[in-house]
């Protein structure tokens, strides 16, 4: 066994399950093992790596901005948060931002502020909002957020878990008509589950969501952490269906693979019922993570990267679609985000995994039963195709 593999496993939590290998070091969709092997990247940190790892001005912005001012807490104005802001801002069509840090926090942020807007707004009585998931969601690990969950082991041991949630089955939008009561503030979904094994609703899906909570008052927030920065092809999953949620919540690869950065959005309406002293992070915003961010968006654009996910997308889905093989149950997913789910009766997710390991291909199962495909959207054609040598290879012999 690996002696770092042993140190890690020594003096950490066990509550992850990683790969057998030590990664040392990224350049765009390659990383390298404390032998030297190099992989390629499927995985991209769950979408945080979609600029590529290491990506040079996000790596010099990181380094100028450090040498200059990092973390001084929102108890001051800096010189970098407002511009971060403006820009995030436009990209999503939203009015405000409330900066956070990881994922998790940014979508507490969006549960705090549809209560308090269906209490100060829409006038639910106090302690009374309801908000609606969807069964197989997954926006978090803390004690609110997998009280949400319909996966056991997130809630196994963790209980109690406060009230006010209802989940109902995901791509049902008439199950979203029938669950929404005059307390009702808030949908929060995802355009794509990821976690849940990259499940893609039926068409006009959200379309239609945003439709009844319209005629309902009540908000749609999307949780684009995974499915936005142009990870499906467009900015925001969303657009797919031309939908302009009334909240939604970014992260991953807004900190360019570098920094945690997450970002709660809204209209004004909803993000004026925050007060001084109702929320805050002493990270979120800080100069440091502002810089990085804006400089991921400006290479999001300026590099094409959201126009390069659609194309290649296609191109890598038509690919893994040509492979014959009964290991392969069904292909699915929009863009760069790509879920393969395996045949249990030949084999497990994981050990094809293991496989693609041991083949130069770095990736993650979920659910047991799917494999991610979701590699940083700067990765050519020609990556594209030798990583298609390496999964046929993968999957032979099985």
């Amino acid at each position: 066994m690996n002696s770092t593999i042993e140190h890690e496993k020594c003096y950490g939590a066990h509550n992850y399950e990683p790969l057998p290998v030590v990664l040392t070091r990224g350049e765009g969709v390659y990383v390298w093992d404390d032998q030297g092997n190099r992989y390629i990247d499927m995985m991209s940190a769950y979408s945080a790596v979609s600029h590529g790892h290491c990506h040079p001005e996000l790596v010099q912005t990181l380094n100028d901005q450090a040498k200059k001012l990092g973390i001084v807490s929102r108890a001051y104005y800096t010189d970098k948060l407002g511009d971060f802001l403006e820009k995030v801002c436009k990209a999503a069509k939203q009015d405000k931002a409330l900066p956070m840090n990881s994922g998790a926090e940014a979508v507490e942020t969006a549960l705090k502020a549809a209560r308090k807007w269906a209490y100060t707004v829409k006038k639910v009585p106090d302690n009374r909002a309801e908000i609606i998931a969807c069964e197989g969601n997954f926006h978090g690990r803390t004690i609110t957020i997998v009280g949400m969950s319909s996966e056991p082991q997130y809630r196994n041991g963790f209980g109690p878990f406060p009230d006010g949630f209802k989940l109902i089955p995901y791509g049902d939008a008439e199950a979203l008509r029938r669950a929404i009561t005059p307390h009702t503030a808030a949908f929060l979904v995802e355009p794509i589950q990821g976690e849940g094994g990259i499940i893609v609703p039926p068409a006009g899906y959200l379309k239609k969501c945003a439709e009844i909570c319209r005629e309902n008052n009540v908000l749609l927030i999307c949780d684009e952490i995974q499915t936005g920065m142009g990870r499906t092809g467009k900015f925001l999953a969303c657009e797919h269906e031309s939908v302009q949620p009334d909240a939604l919540v970014l992260g991953k690869a807004l900190g360019g693979g570098l920094l945690p950065v997450s970002v709660f959005l809204s209209r004004e309406e909803v993000m004026n019922v925050f007060t001084p002293g109702d929320h805050g992070s002493t990270f979120g915003g800080n100069p440091l993570a502002a810089a990085v961010g804006a400089k991921a968006l400006d290479i999001l654009f300026k590099e094409n990267l959201i126009k390069r996910s659609e194309e290649l997308g296609i191109y890598f889905r038509a690919e893994l679609e040509k492979i014959k093989s009964p290991l392969i149950a069904e292909i699915r997913g929009k863009g760069l985000l790509i879920g393969v789910e395996i045949n249990p009766h030949y084999s497990s997710a994981r050990e094809i995994c293991l496989r693609l390991l041991k083949h130069g291909v770095l990736s993650k199962e979920t659910h047991h039963t799917v494999i991610r495909f979701a590699p940083p959207l700067i990765i050519t054609k020609e990556q594209i195709d030798d990583a298609i040598k390496k999964i046929i290879q993968a999957l032979e012999g099985m």
